[in-house]
């Protein structure tokens, strides 16, 4: 008795219309007694309002388990991305209710106002979607879903809470390498903004001799197959199979630098992810290797069916280090590590003149053994700030250095050409999208 006693008062919530009622009983009493005609008016309305409090509680409490709730999630979350998740809702009173939901959403999307509100009728059902987008990697941790049921009364609320504690992994951005591979596989990438390139030459990968189609290439006729069939005949060349492309990640301080809610390294992570997985449906053959102060994780290249996973792994465990990449250490990884000519693509940052030179020597040393693909980061915050008219003279010191340190970028990518090394410089959503086109470039262009 005593335990259904804690369970019906704990649960139990007054309403809104009760204390409006409440309040315009005290003012009756009030009224009454400075205006005598009032009389019993008051004792009457306040008897009604405890007469339909007490149908209210009857009403909520007569069924025992009213409601029913429980969230739908995925298996996993995609960091940077909305992901989709539900709520399902079903109703077991005879009658029409109201609910007010709130799901214990983890604490790092720190939202305190996640309710939803919606109404239900006599053994109905829904799903109310709602989506969360994640900024770190790592584990969230989800509470219980806590459900508030009024009956058309409204005068008090009754609550249900269901137990629906679970820790969901944030990977990195699986959403987006599907997107992109999707449209890899339908041939639609052009619609994401990946460049159309237009092929430089042939490669050297033969595949096959086909009948000739008007706007094939006449160069490529072959005329002992056209004597012999006595059609016209060209050879069909495809795109060289089997290249090994490796992705370098700096997680050195550099790329802790946030924007968007993500750390320059999340960026790199995500993009590093779709752009293998299009390597690896170009049947080329993907790599990792992660480097800060020391060297990191290295996955040797393959294009095996778990390649892909493998690399999704070690990225999810993947933090931002505080000390300063280790060149000389990754120069000698890349050389042991890396047996044939490849495509190594660097993500890390440059923020002045001064970085590029302390690294510049073992980029050149890289850049003679296989084809170096730098990618670095624009600081569109300062941009912004440079737009920023200027108030007063602390404005106008503070314009002047975000004015030095963009000049200091465009010295780094001049640095960069003076030695010959190609490079992605762009803004970090732009990301994905650019080195994707540079990948597809490059395999356009033969020069791996």
């Amino acid at each position: 008795m005593k335990n259904l006693y804690q369970q019906f008062y704990k649960n139990l919530f007054l309403g809104n219309r009760l204390f409006f009622g409440l309040g315009f009983s005290v003012i009756l009493f009030l009224l009454s007694f400075f205006f005598s005609w009032i009389g019993d008016s008051p004792l009457f309305f306040f008897s009604a309002l405890m007469l339909l409090l007490l149908i209210d509680l009857i009403l909520l409490y007569r069924t025992e388990n009213g409601v029913f709730a429980s969230r739908n999630t995925p298996e996993r979350l995609s960091n940077g991305d909305e992901n989709e998740l539900g709520i399902y809702v079903e109703s077991f009173y005879p009658f029409s209710v109201t609910l007010g939901l709130i799901d214990e959403i983890p604490f790092q999307f720190q939202k305190r106002d996640l309710l939803f509100k919606t109404s239900l009728k006599s053994r109905e059902h829904k799903m109310i979607n709602y989506q969360l987008r994640p900024t770190k990697r790592g584990e969230y941790k989800f509470g219980d879903i806590r459900v508030y049921v009024q009956s058309p009364l409204a005068l008090v609320s009754r609550r249900y809470n269901f137990e629906q504690a679970e820790i969901l992994p944030v990977y990195p951005s699986f959403l987006q390498m599907q997107k992109y591979e999707l449209l890899a596989v339908s041939n639609r990438l052009t619609e994401q903004g990946i460049k159309k390139i237009r092929r430089i030459g042939h490669s050297m990968e033969f595949e096959q001799i086909k009948n000739y189609v008007p706007g094939d290439d006449y160069r490529t006729i072959n005329w002992k197959a056209t004597a012999r069939k006595g059609d016209t005949m060209v050879n069909a060349f495809t795109d060289e199979k089997s290249q090994h492309v490796y992705c370098i990640i700096d997680k050195s301080r550099v790329m802790k630098m946030p924007f968007a809610g993500l750390s320059l390294l999340d960026y790199a992570i995500n993009a590093t992810l779709a752009l293998l997985n299009i390597a690896m449906l170009k049947e080329d053959r993907a790599g990792l290797i992660t480097v800060s102060e020391k060297i990191g994780s290295i996955i040797p290249a393959n294009r095996k069916p778990g390649q892909l996973n493998k690399i999704l792994q070690v990225l999810h465990k993947e933090k931002t280090r505080y000390l300063e990449t280790n060149l000389e250490a990754l120069y000698g990884t890349v050389r042991s590590v890396i047996k044939q000519r490849s495509l190594v693509i660097f993500f890390t940052n440059f923020e002045s003149v001064s970085a590029i030179e302390r690294q510049l020597p073992y980029l050149r040393k890289m850049a003679r053994l296989h084809l170096l693909l730098v990618v670095f980061f624009n600081n569109i915050e300062l941009e912004t700030l440079i737009e920023v008219p200027a108030k007063n003279v602390e404005d106008i010191y503070t314009k002047t250095m975000a004015e030095k340190f963009l000049y200091e970028k465009k010295l780094v990518v001049k640095e960069l050409n003076r030695f010959g090394i190609q490079f992605v410089f762009c803004n970090p959503e732009q990301l994905t999208i650019s080195t994707i086109n540079k990948y597809l470039e490059i395999k356009a262009r033969n020069q791996i």
